[in-house]
């Protein structure tokens, strides 16, 4: 499923430049953040530390990877990245631009399937409402078995059988 963009009123990059210089201690908006960020938000994945090192290098850019985990938190921080626990590792995703959406998570292969679901929104915000909480937001991970994965189970099987 692909999820609509949401209309923003700044780039990314702005975003990120405004929330570098409201820090208590303003910090520098350096060539490797505007790299990073420019890189990160030309595509849409899901990605962990180490994939980005890895794409970046291919793609020709060179940037160190304390770099890399420090813009990561603040990307985070600033609102324009959201992390997700997948399996023994941290991943990473857009949430600036990007609407509520939840995720399904196969264990086998580790594909990542997007969704939206009114009915979801829907109970949170009741249970918000009757627990007088006021939601920032939320994540959901459904882990278990794609289509595929499972096809390929039941195939093996049934060969077992034979």
């Amino acid at each position: 499923m692909h999820l609509p963009a949401v209309a923003v009123s700044q780039s990314p990059e702005d975003k990120f430049r405004e929330y570098l210089t409201s820090r208590p201690k303003p910090q520098r908006f350096t060539g490797q953040q505007r790299m990073m960020v420019q890189f990160i938000f030309s595509r849409h994945n899901h990605f962990d530390a180490d994939q980005l090192i890895d794409d970046m290098k291919v793609a020709g850019f060179r940037v160190s990877r304390a770099t890399v985990y420090r813009t990561l938190t603040k990307l985070v921080d600033a609102g324009l990245l959201r992390r997700l626990e997948l399996g023994p590792r941290m991943y990473y995703e857009h949430d600036y631009g990007y609407p509520q959406h939840d995720h399904m998570h196969c264990g086998n292969c580790g594909k990542v399937i997007e969704f939206q679901s009114p009915a979801i929104d829907a109970a949170l915000r009741e249970m918000c409402r009757q627990h007088l909480f006021n939601s920032s937001g939320h994540t959901l991970v459904i882990r278990g078995t794609c289509a595929e994965c499972n096809r390929a189970r039941v195939t093996k099987r049934r060969l077992d059988l034979i």
